[in-house]
């Protein structure tokens, strides 16, 4: 079957895989894994055997013609990385997009990603939000933080904890020391966190307590009073 299916895998706690995602991952003719290291620990854990193939950012371009042509031949490929769901701020992009200028069949599974629990566990507004993901971490930053500070809704960004001080002082700088935010780390994980505030209080606290593990921020646009 010439089929391309995206599957989400958890971001931490593997009780959030799906029966239907490890269905899929046993059925597969082939996985296209980003780390196949990683992913060999999370099929082993639900006892799945299916060959995996190496698909990251830094073989795509190399490897996105070979594999289309192996699924528009017939075989049935899954997608997956290193955690959450492929393409959001991962690797994916690219062979979806080859995979429907070839009229192959495109198949996503709801799952695990992290900006959305970090959303909705903020508090603020949830009816409109811009996920910005990664930040450039040199050129470009201030000017697109700039922009970011313009727009009239919620704001989602994804950040390392060895830079989240810098980006705490940032959003100070250019949104306002009185803005809300939300920094939320290790979701699903054993010491998942977060800690609401204005944006100073946040810097407070994290400058004490320096952070570890993945982080997701939301920045609001209503004040605290």
């Amino acid at each position: 079957m010439s089929k391309l299916t995206i599957v989400p895998t958890p971001i931490g706690n593997l009780e959030d895989m799906t029966l239907r995602a490890i269905k899929i991952l046993k059925d597969v003719d082939s996985i296209l894994a980003e780390d196949t290291r990683k992913s060999g620990k999370l099929l082993k854990h639900f006892d799945i055997e299916t060959k995996m193939t190496p698909y990251h950012q830094h073989n795509e371009h190399k490897v996105l013609e070979s594999i289309a042509e192996r699924i528009e031949n017939g075989e049935h490929m899954a997608l997956i990385t290193d955690a959450g769901t492929p393409a959001i701020s991962d690797p994916g992009f690219l062979i979806i997009r080859e995979c429907i200028s070839r009229n192959i069949e495109v198949e996503c599974l709801p799952g695990p990603t992290a900006f959305v629990p970090a959303l909705v566990n903020s508090g603020l507004p949830a009816d409109r939000f811009f996920f910005e993901g990664f930040l450039p971490q040199k050129k470009g930053r201030q000017t697109r933080l700039k922009y970011l500070a313009q727009l009239p809704t919620t704001i989602i960004l994804y950040e390392s904890p060895h830079r989240l001080i810098k980006t705490l002082n940032q959003i100070s700088e250019f949104f306002g020391n009185d803005t809300s935010v939300s920094v939320s780390r290790e979701i699903t994980k054993i010491y998942e966190e977060t800690i609401r505030g204005s944006v100073m209080e946040v810097l407070n606290f994290y400058t004490d307590n320096p952070p570890k593990g993945e982080i997701v921020i939301i920045i609001g646009h209503n004040k605290i009073k």
